[in-house]
């Protein structure tokens, strides 16, 4: 799941760019409103957590610059203005949630759970293909009832694959999910990471399209 990350205080973004990332997330950030608003024009992130004490503009006109542009995409606001009347113009200007400074980082990664969930349409935190079971809450896998320990980004890439069950999904769509921004990462990285995968998994259960990328079937 790609997180935009905008927030001007470098040393927060860094701490919320650090942790997040040990949740399963993707994040990229950026400092100002106008890196934000072209960020998004560039490729649209799955979710947006934007402070609204921004050096360039108020978070707000970026928000609604956003919703004139995609009013899909989720929007976590995050803010040290905590008055009812800065939640209600927060949420009216079509922020989906409202977390005020100073916050707990667990509360804010459990918030974007329920983004991510909603986004992916499950109802509950489990993916379950044939023998293996996915818990995005608890970040464990299980195959026939057996608990099978995955580095983070083994867990990553598999939780992509089995939430996109049936779909072939790209060695480029699947990098850009995987890596922040400036990442420095192997050229042939994703295909170790299907390579030890595949070793922990049952047979057959990722398939490669040739030229394409790789696919997961749903059953």
């Amino acid at each position: 799941m790609r997180i935009l990350l905008v927030e001007d205080d470098l040393s927060l973004a860094a701490g919320l760019k650090d942790a997040l990332s040990r949740e399963g997330f993707v994040v990229n950030h950026v400092a100002n409103g106008r890196l934000a608003l072209a960020a998004v024009r560039a490729e649209v992130p799955d979710i947006l957590v934007l402070d609204l004490g921004l050096p360039d503009m108020d978070g707000l006109q970026v928000l609604a610059k956003v919703r004139q542009r995609d009013e899909h995409i989720p929007v976590m606001v995050l803010t040290a203005r905590s008055g009812l009347d800065d939640k209600i113009a927060g949420l009216d200007s079509g922020a989906d949630d409202y977390l005020a400074k100073p916050f707990s980082v667990e509360e804010l990664a459990a918030r974007l759970r329920v983004f991510e969930r909603r986004l992916s349409t499950a109802v509950t935190s489990i993916v379950a293909i044939g023998e293996v079971e996915l818990d995005t809450a608890a970040h464990s896998v299980q195959v026939l009832g057996e608990l099978v320990e995955l580095p983070r980004r083994e867990y990553m890439l598999l939780k992509i694959l089995m939430e996109s069950a049936g779909k072939v999904l790209t060695r480029e769509s699947l990098d850009a999910r995987l890596y922040s921004w400036g990442e420095e990462v192997a050229s042939n990285a994703l295909e170790v990471h299907i390579h030890h995968l595949r070793k922990k998994m049952p047979d057959k259960l990722i398939k490669t399209v040739r030229g394409i990328g790789y696919t997961v079937a749903q059953q």
